[in-house]
């Protein structure tokens, strides 16, 4: 089918172009940004004047709930949501049930995902069998299945010989490692952080040095195995400062950091609200504000939803009691936005941190609007704003601190291979 999208502002900060150009899309690819090509006909046009054109968002960390979790979300309604939010590639960790463990069930997320026609799935494996951190999983099998990454999803890794004999693993292989730098020990039946706010509501707290402690041990690992390393969510002042020494000294490192810790922090807990319920835990305002600083200078390299939807059931009890996690996928533009328009950063960094940063740490061709590539676009009116609303959210899970909340930016058309997925 061919399309043109017309008179829209096309921001692809892989390319650094932000100009008015209009985008000719046929056969699922673009065909030429600019001027027509010869005897182009288009079945369809979408006027996006006062619109922004992008490419499609790529999300580093969304549950999918599929295999296992289906009483909470199914991957048809969280393919929606990801396609209302412009999200057209996402990563899914492996902390299903079962464990992305094993190449069936790989092949089988795989297929149920391209046979929906939406947002292209890459599954992340399982670093260990079960997730269990004894025994390494077939990393070269799960590879060819699929995966582009291996991880421990939430789960550490006691034994740090296993992750060392992983790390080694990978290296020579050159697969790249995907870990969230927690000490399972120290942060053992902790629901927030350890600070005033925990200590005011008598909630048992995760301290920030659960997070740098096992930093350290990854950094040191990764110096000694040269994997490629990517950590996912940090989330306190000390991490992003030893990421930021790691980088400088050439480690072959890189990170994430979760919408929600952007904008949020422990003060947000409030009287117990379990939609704030989060791991890592919102931290203090100080680690908030290193984690925005580490973002503006790269040290960050990429804003994940951390998207996790969770049944009613699990949230509507006390704080320490209930399910951590939180529905973000459609919320992933809005809040890179709000996050721009807060520290006054250009508009083009808050789309790469969505867009071409996150694709080269998953080290997929996405991320940009080139000539031959996949038309996967997003169109959004930056001048607009959502209101978030269980009846708003397409996801099954409508657990989100933002409920309430007016964001910038609304999704108008998401383009996937060159077909309209979304359009509001």
């Amino acid at each position: 089918m061919k399309i043109l999208i017309k008179n829209g502002r096309l921001i692809d900060p892989a390319s650094g172009a932000d100009e008015r150009r209009d985008v000719y899309i046929a056969a699922g690819k673009i065909a030429a940004i600019g001027t027509a090509p010869a005897g182009f006909s288009p079945a369809r046009t979408i006027d996006a004047k006062g619109l922004i054109v992008c490419p499609g968002l790529v999300d580093l960390a969304a549950r999918l709930r599929e295999p296992g979790f289906e009483y909470k979300a199914t991957l048809e309604s969280e393919m929606r949501a990801a396609v209302a939010g412009g999200v057209t590639s996402l990563a899914c960790p492996p902390d299903t049930d079962p464990p992305l463990d094993e190449a069936g069930l790989v092949e089988m997320l795989t297929f149920r995902a391209r046979s929906l026609n939406q947002a292209r799935v890459y599954p992340v494996g399982a670093l260990t069998l079960g997730l269990a951190g004894e025994r390494l999983t077939e990393m070269a099998v799960l590879h060819d299945a699929g995966c582009v990454a291996f991880s421990q999803a939430d789960t550490p890794v006691a034994d740090t010989q296993v992750l060392w004999h992983a790390m080694q693993y990978a290296s020579t292989l050159d697969f790249a490692v995907w870990l969230r730098p927690q000490d399972g020990y120290l942060s053992r039946d902790g629901v927030a952080h350890d600070g005033e706010v925990a200590a005011r509501l008598g909630l048992p707290g995760i301290p920030a040095f659960a997070e740098t402690i096992a930093l350290s041990t990854i950094l040191q690992l990764a110096r000694a195995c040269e994997t490629r390393l990517h950590l996912c969510r940090l989330s306190t002042a000390e991490g992003v400062a030893m990421v930021r020494r790691a980088k400088a000294e050439g480690l072959k490192v890189t990170c994430d950091v979760a919408a929600h810790h952007v904008h949020l922090s422990e003060m947000d807990l409030g009287y117990f609200d379990s939609h704030c319920h989060l791991v890592p835990p919102l931290r203090s305002e100080r680690d908030r504000d290193a984690l925005r600083a580490g973002l503006a200078d790269g040290t960050i390299d990429a804003i994940c939803s951390d998207h996790a939807p969770v049944d009613e059931d699990a949230k509507q009890i006390p704080f320490g009691e209930s399910e951590p996690g939180a529905t973000a996928l459609e919320l992933l533009l809005s809040l890179a936005l709000k996050w721009a328009q807060e520290t006054k950063q250009p508009l083009a960094k808050a789309l790469a941190m969505v867009t071409s940063r996150p694709a080269a740490v998953l080290g997929i061709e996405a991320g940009a609007i080139a000539l031959g590539r996949a038309a996967d676009i997003a169109v959004f009116d930056p001048e607009d704003h959502v209101r978030v609303t269980p009846e708003f959210l397409r996801s099954q899970g409508k657990n989100t601190p933002f409920l309430g909340y007016e964001l910038p930016g609304r999704v108008r058309y998401t383009l996937v291979n060159g077909l309209v997925v979304h359009e509001s």
